[in-house]
């Protein structure tokens, strides 16, 4: 009896690899003649760049020592940062008192980070938020509890930029929503002087406002009248950072189809309630990007304030280098609070892309 012969078994070739590190870099590196010199190109500025400045930064470096111990190193003198954080920091708040505006940082850290969670957004996160700001304001402040009074003067460092640039973004933002709401007004008043104020503010810079916040505003009080300095600095800012935002929420408000008007007439829904229930909501949300946008730009230039005599923390810091002991350490310094303002920056940015992940912002 013949036994079935087994078919023959076909050998064939290892499929090429179209994934994998060699894949990606062949498709988006040295895909074409120009891409592959581009890449070399880089490559080799970075080997010109990197490794000197890993060698400043890191080997050559020392980072606990003494200001005479820096003069005879070729590499960085990170020992102006550890040696100096206290004043760059907090600034000219009253020895002894440091933990006050430490634990005022902590809270509002604490706080905004407490709301990041949609779920968390109802009214007993107001409440908190309420709360919260009063204790940070009598810790800031004092007169309370056998703290002694620190006049706003005295408030320098990083919780003066923290707090110029939260409260800012915070109270800009509504402000920027009626305006937009007003300059698509109907009534010809309203219209008017939102698209005045808003132009009128887009057209001149920052350290316009805060000089006349700052020089000219007094001018007009009464006699023995007084507003407190950094107040004055932080209307500047919020008046400048609201007609910015004023521009973004009503391109989105432009950017609404007419259905949606006609469908919250459908269903007898007046402004008010058309704009809070059905326009807005979605306005807001398509334009977060260019919002972001605004908003870090807003935390950025609250360093401007270093023109009306405000010690922030890029103030702290420049006076930090006017030691002598400390002269020629700039570099280190201002990298350090590079990497301050990245991380503030790069955290917002970051929330922004999960808020609108989360919103399905685009579909």
């Amino acid at each position: 009896m013949n036994t079935p012969q087994q078919p023959s078994r076909a050998y064939l070739a290892a499929p090429i690899r179209k994934i994998g590190a060699l894949a990606w870099f062949k498709d988006n590196l040295f895909n074409t003649w120009y891409n592959s010199l581009l890449t070399v190109l880089t490559l080799v500025g970075l080997w010109f760049i990197v490794p000197p400045f890993l060698k400043w930064a890191f080997i050559d470096s020392l980072w606990y020592s003494s200001a005479e111990a820096c003069r005879d190193i070729e590499g960085a003198c990170w020992s102006i940062v550890p040696n100096n954080i206290k004043f760059i920091i907090l600034g000219f708040f009253p020895e002894g008192q440091e933990w006050r505006p430490i634990l005022a940082m902590i809270m509002l850290l604490s706080l905004v980070f407490y709301s990041k969670e949609r779920t968390r957004w109802n009214k007993r996160l107001g409440w908190f938020w309420a709360i919260g700001l009063i204790i940070m304001g009598s810790l800031m402040y004092g007169g309370l509890f056998g703290m002694p009074v620190v006049e706003t003067a005295q408030w320098s460092g990083l919780p003066l930029t923290m707090m110029l640039s939260f409260f800012g973004m915070v109270a800009a933002y509504p402000l920027g929503v009626l305006l937009a709401l007003g300059r698509r007004s109907k009534m010809p008043a309203i219209k008017t002087l939102c698209v005045v104020y808003i132009e009128m503010i887009r057209g001149v810079p920052l350290i316009s406002l805060l000089f006349m916040s700052s020089i000219l505003f007094p001018l007009f009080l009464p006699d023995g009248m007084t507003i407190d300095k950094v107040l004055r600095a932080q209307v500047a800012i919020i008046l400048f950072t609201a007609a910015y935002i004023a521009e973004v929420v009503r391109g989105g408000l432009q950017a609404m189809p007419r259905g949606q008007y006609e469908a919250a007439d459908s269903l007898g829904l007046n402004y008010r309630q058309t704009m809070r229930l059905i326009i807005l909501p979605q306005a807001l949300k398509i334009v977060i990007p260019p919002t972001v946008g605004i908003l870090l730009s807003a935390f950025k230039d609250t360093s401007l304030v270093v023109i009306i005599a405000l010690y922030d923390v890029l103030k702290t810091t420049k006076v930090t280098l006017s030691n002598p002991k400390w002269t020629g350490y700039s570099t280190e310094a201002y990298i350090f609070l590079a990497v301050l303002y990245f991380i503030c920056c790069y955290a917002m940015s970051s929330y922004s892309r999960r808020l609108e992940k989360e919103l399905h912002t685009g579909h």
